[in-house]
């Protein structure tokens, strides 16, 4: 029994070890991702530290306790300057990849739990593109591309299709871009997110199950790390 124990424990011991060294990885491709795409942030990561830090300092001279503050104010200086630095790798992973065929994929396929997403099941020669989610609020249709027109024309053409294999199931078209009427890049995941429940968990099973046999095309997706929150994290590239 104690061999039995002690294997258990190294397992344990071995895959909390992957975990950090997993976490590690991803803090370090935000960062490498980050100083690409916004460089003047982690000045800024540095200015907010030394505010908080200062401030502590300050605090604890006019209450008569400077070292106790100041020891106090270097976790909160940390803690501030990577809240703001999480920020800033949410925006810097949705500037890597605007603009990208098959962006709004990428965006809908981090969302870790709840919905299920099947990239490119309608592609035009202009690679305009609509993705298909399945969630509790029912079927979710993305388009994406150039040409706005051709792109509501693809969602038209495939809310018919699922009213056609899965009659009664509600169908929702989303069309990614920065014009009126548009869902950004960078709101397209809390928008799907916040859509009204409309089905049961068990219906959603069984939409899952009948839309996964109409599949989808393969088609290439932007790689690399994806907003830090608390539904999704970012892989590595």
């Amino acid at each position: 029994m104690a061999l039995f124990g002690r294997k258990k424990k190294a397992v344990q011991v071995e895959s909390s070890g992957e975990e950090k060294q997993g976490q590690l990885a991803v803090l370090k491709d935000a960062f490498k991702l980050t100083r690409k795409e916004k460089p003047s942030a982690l000045i800024y990561m540095a200015i907010i530290f030394i505010a908080v830090l200062v401030i502590g300092v300050f605090v604890g001279n006019n209450l008569g306790h400077p070292v106790y503050f100041t020891i106090l104010s270097i976790p909160v200086a940390l803690l501030a300057a990577f809240f703001f630095f999480t920020r800033q790798a949410n925006s810097a992973a949705f500037a890597s990849i605007e603009g990208q065929l098959g962006a709004g994929a990428s965006v809908l396929m981090a969302i870790r739990s709840g919905f299920t997403t099947t990239p490119a099941v309608n592609v035009s020669r202009n690679q305009d593109m609509v993705h298909r989610t399945v969630g509790r609020a029912g079927i979710i249709l993305v388009g994406e591309g150039s040409s706005a027109t051709n792109v509501k024309s693809m969602l038209l053409d495939e809310k018919r299709k699922m009213e056609r294999f899965v009659p009664g199931v509600p169908v929702t078209e989303i069309t990614v871009g920065n014009e009126k009427g548009q869902i950004a890049i960078r709101k397209l995941q809390k928008h799907v997110k916040k859509l009204p429940k409309k089905l049961s968990k068990q219906q959603m099973r069984e939409v899952r199950a009948r839309v996964k046999a109409i599949g989808g095309l393969q088609m290439p997706i932007p790689k690399g790390p994806m907003p830090m929150n608390r539904n999704a994290k970012m892989p590595k590239r």
